[in-house]
């Protein structure tokens, strides 16, 4: 009964914890999904090479688009004439973040590992489309004037449209993984003590292979993996190792990557796969070189001490958003 109670107060700590900054974060979302709108982004990404992946990379990062939610975008980019190297770098920057996961990731883990996580996404995305460009054919141009319906103008207001996206269309999308998510989470805190892991992996290289593995076939959106790898760095697991999750977590899975060998190949898959992966260790490992000096640990959400009304208040909001985001309402 003990194990009960402590596995629902994690998940309470962590819903009271990152409430605040997600509901920020879905407001930003329905901004965004206005001034960057995937018809947009249809529209200005057949460059081929370097510019191309670029501009795949710095409209990826920001967008409030899930694992599941890029595969179709991606594959309408590649139909509208996005090169193989763009629709890869899109592909793997898109899913890795957006603005409600790294507000859940600043309130969480701190704004070094937002900033981490954000960079990473931006030059993972670039280095993958790059490689992606560098064992594919040469593409003729191909530009491709946007005739979906998705791509015609909508009749809603401005403010009105962000609000559906912010808070309906993005929840919807993110509901059921992320509620999934703060559970593992708190089910990982509740059964495995703090610092479980220090002895066996710890700082180790391993534990971000380990992570590697576990990271690449599951299927888990940007925001879901943040209080999931928050409980494996309470659980002794380093903070590059968390990291790797945090990349390959949302950016890889089954789903994604079928749809990569169909739309780009399946040896641009395997170049997109090992490219990732690389990116990935990297990336935790300079995090775990840089992690004393930057204070890593001391910005880590550990426990909330005090919950205030305002949190209270956030708390109830967004559980009510997202249950009706998870449950379908039927009319």
């Amino acid at each position: 009964m003990d194990i009960v109670i402590k596995i629902l107060n994690e998940i309470w700590l962590v819903t009271v914890q990152m409430s605040p900054y997600l509901l920020f974060g879905f407001l930003m979302a329905g901004i965004l999904s206005v001034l960057i709108s995937k018809d947009h982004v249809r529209r200005h990404l057949g460059g081929r090479g370097w510019l191309g992946s670029f501009k795949a990379a710095l409209v990826g990062v920001p967008m409030p688009i899930c694992s599941c939610g890029v595969i179709p975008l991606a594959a309408s980019l590649r139909k509208h004439g996005a090169s193989r190297g763009a629709t890869a770098s899109f592909l793997a920057s898109t899913p890795q973040t957006g603005v409600d996961s790294l507000m859940i990731t600043y309130a969480l883990l701190g704004w070094v590992f937002a900033v981490f996580r954000a960079v990473v996404a931006f030059i993972s995305g670039i280095i993958c489309g790059a490689a992606v460009t560098a064992f594919s054919p040469k593409e003729e141009a191909n530009s491709v004037n946007c005739e979906d319906e998705c791509c015609q103008p909508s009749e809603q207001h401005v403010i009105q449209r962000m609000l559906q996206y912010g808070f309906i269309t993005l929840p919807r999308d993110i509901a059921r993984p992320l509620i999934a998510g703060i559970f593992i989470s708190g089910i990982i805190s509740g059964l495995i003590p703090d610092n479980f892991f220090t002895d066996y992996l710890g700082d180790s290289p391993w534990a971000m292979f380990f992570m590697l593995v576990i990271g690449i076939p599951i299927y888990v959106c940007s925001s879901a993996s943040v209080p999931i790898a928050l409980a494996f760095i309470k659980a002794g697991i380093s903070p590059g190792a968390a990291l790797v999750f945090l990349i390959t977590g949302p950016a890889t899975n089954a789903a994604t990557l079928t749809t990569l060998w169909q739309i780009i190949g399946k040896k641009q898959l395997v170049v997109f796969l090992v490219t990732l992966s690389l990116c990935a260790l990297a990336a935790g490992w300079l995090m775990n070189l840089c992690s004393p000096t930057l204070g890593v640990y001391d910005q880590i959400c550990h426990d909330v001490k005090h919950v205030g009304v305002w949190e209270l208040i956030c708390a109830f909001v967004l559980i009510a958003t997202l249950l009706k985001g998870a449950i379908p309402f039927r009319k």
